[in-house]
C-alpha cells in the first residue's frame, strides 16, 4: 500500500471589511473601526487614493498609510491593510520600510495588500506618471521583489512574513505577478469567473513552480447578507470575503449576517471559528 500524504486542512473562512475613506470625518471612520473590530471581523481594509472615487469629487478624504498607522495603534485583534496600495505611488524600499513600521505597530497585524493603480486624477494631481495598463504592472512586478529584499535588510525585520495580497484579475500580466509573489489574491469575479480564473492562475503558478493552494483567494461582495452567490464563491475557492462600506455613515448592519455566515461555514468546514 503506497503512503499518502494528507490533505493540508482547510482555510479559515473570513470577513474583511473594506473602510472607504470618503465623504466622512475622521471621527466616523474611528467609531467604524472600533465597531467593527468589536463584532468580530477578521481583516480592515482602507484603500489607497487621493480622492473620492464616487459621489462628490472633491468631497472629504483621508490617505492610505497615516490612517492604517492609525488603525494600528487603534485596534488589538483584527488584521489591517490596503486594498490595495499602488505601487506607483512610493518608493518600494519605502513602502517596504513603512510596512515594516506599521506591521511593528501593530505588533505583526499588516496584510500588504499591492495593486498597479487606475485612477488617472490620483496620477495627475500628485505628479505621478500615469503610463499605461501595461507599464504600471510591469512596475508592480519590479517592487515586489524589491520589498522583499527591503524588509529582510531592515533593522529590526518585520515581525513576520507579511503576507502579500495581490488585486487584479488580468489573465496575461497581473495572475502571473499573482503566482509569482502573492499570498492572497483579491478580485471582483462572480463564481463563475473566479473558477475560469483560478484556472487561469493555476497554469501560471505551474508555469514559475508554485503550488496554487498556497495562495488564498479573496473576493468583494456587495450583498446586504450571504446568498446563494455567497456559497457559490465559497465552492470555488474563496474564502476571504470582503464587504465595503463608504461614507459619510459607514452603514456596517451587514456585518452580523456576514460573520454568521462565516462561523457556520467554518463549522461545517472543520477549521477555526471565532
Amino acid at each position: 500500500m503506497t503512503a499518502t500524504t494528507p490533505a493540508p486542512p482547510a482555510r479559515p473562512v473570513r470577513i474583511g471589511l473594506q473602510i472607504q475613506p470618503q465623504h466622512a470625518t475622521y471621527d466616523r471612520i474611528r467609531a467604524t473601526v472600533d465597531a467593527a473590530e468589536r463584532l468580530g471581523v477578521d481583516v480592515l481594509f482602507t484603500w489607497d487614493h487621493f480622492f473620492p472615487l464616487t459621489g462628490d469629487p472633491d468631497g472629504l478624504h483621508y490617505e492610505c498609510w497615516t490612517t492604517l498607522a492609525a488603525w494600528a495603534e487603534q485596534t488589538t485583534r483584527v488584521e489591517i491593510g490596503a486594498l490595495v496600495t499602488a505601487t506607483s505611488y512610493r518608493n518600494p524600499d519605502l513602502l517596504a520600510d513603512m510596512a515594516r513600521t506599521v506591521d511593528h505597530v501593530s505588533g505583526g497585524r499588516l496584510v500588504l495588500g499591492i495593486g498597479a493603480g487606475w485612477f488617472e486624477r490620483d496620477y495627475a494631481e500628485y505628479g505621478y506618471e500615469f503610463g499605461t495598463p501595461g507599464t504600471r504592472i510591469a512596475a508592480m512586478a519590479q517592487a515586489l521583489p524589491r520589498i522583499r529584499a527591503r524588509w529582510a535588510a531592515l533593522n529590526p525585520p518585520p515581525l513576520r512574513d507579511i503576507p502579500v495580497l495581490v488585486g487584479g484579475g488580468g489573465e496575461q500580466k497581473t495572475l502571473r505577478v499573482v503566482a509569482e509573489h502573492a499570498d492572497v489574491w483579491h478580485s471582483f469575479a462572480d463564481p463563475d469567473a473566479l473558477a475560469h480564473k483560478s484556472a487561469v492562475l493555476a497554469r501560471w503558478c505551474a508555469e514559475v513552480g508554485r503550488d496554487p493552494a498556497e495562495i488564498e483567494r479573496s473576493v468583494s461582495v456587495r450583498a446586504a447578507a450571504p446568498d446563494d452567490r455567497a456559497d457559490a464563491l465559497l465552492e470555488r475557492g474563496a474564502t476571504l470575503f470582503v464587504v465595503p462600506t463608504s461614507g459619510p455613515d459607514h452603514d456596517v448592519a451587514s456585518l452580523p449576517g456576514w460573520l454568521a455566515w462565516r462561523d457556520r461555514a467554518n463549522e461545517r468546514r472543520g477549521t477555526p471559528v471565532r
